[in-house]
């Protein structure tokens, strides 16, 4: 099934993004944390599973989320969540982002994948075309390693920011203020990678 860039990446960060956040938000309310993320992680199951049925397709891109999810109840259930009280949420969201620097130091890191994720999505067989440019065309991988590491930086810098605020203000201000950044963070990262993945393809195949 094709799809124009603009709706593919506006469906990846509802899925992705808005949703889990709109679960988490509806259900700590009445649940808990613990109840709230199993929740936010909802949407991205049942997203996963469509695709995968229906188009033969794995979202990288939600698996990761999903991961960033499951190591947030990972910690929620051992002793660390007791010495990082309200900073968790911030705190545990950054592993993402460290999860995409660390794998600068992979053979292929995180944003090959979602990269040849996003082919596979868009026809089918052109993931093997990407993985046979991606071993005759250093500009690619230097594009993706960079991709990368601004995802990572931008990630981890958010959520240290994020974590101050929450250590150094009040609620509601506190709250307020750390959503609006998570939002202003990813929605900026979104438009960087649409510019720069344009901006890629016009340039002279090498």
């Amino acid at each position: 099934m094709m799809m124009i860039p603009s709706a593919r990446y506006g469906l990846a960060f509802v899925v992705n993004v808005a949703l889990p956040a709109l679960a988490y938000r509806v259900t700590i309310a009445h649940y808990g944390v613990v109840d709230a993320l199993i929740a936010s992680a909802v949407p991205l199951v049942v997203w996963m599973v469509i695709d995968l049925v229906r188009f033969r397709h794995f979202d990288a891109l939600s698996a990761i989320v999903l991961a960033g999810i499951a190591m947030s109840l990972m910690v929620l259930v051992s002793g660390a969540a007791r010495w990082m009280g309200e900073a968790r949420d911030p705190a545990v969201s950054g592993i993402i982002g460290a999860l995409f620097l660390l794998s600068l130091f992979l053979d292929r890191p995180l944003v090959y994948y979602l990269a040849r994720s996003t082919l596979s999505r868009e026809q089918q067989g052109r993931e093997a075309d990407f993985d046979a440019r991606w071993q005759s065309n250093p500009a690619l991988v230097r594009s993706i390693r960079l991709m990368t590491a601004v995802w990572g930086v931008g990630l981890v810098g958010e959520n240290l920011a994020r974590l101050w605020i929450t250590l150094a203000l009040a609620e509601p201000h506190a709250g307020m203020l750390s959503t609006w950044l998570r939002y202003a963070t990813y929605g900026g990262l979104t438009v960087w990678t649409i510019v720069y993945r344009r901006i890629y393809i016009k340039r002279p195949q090498q």
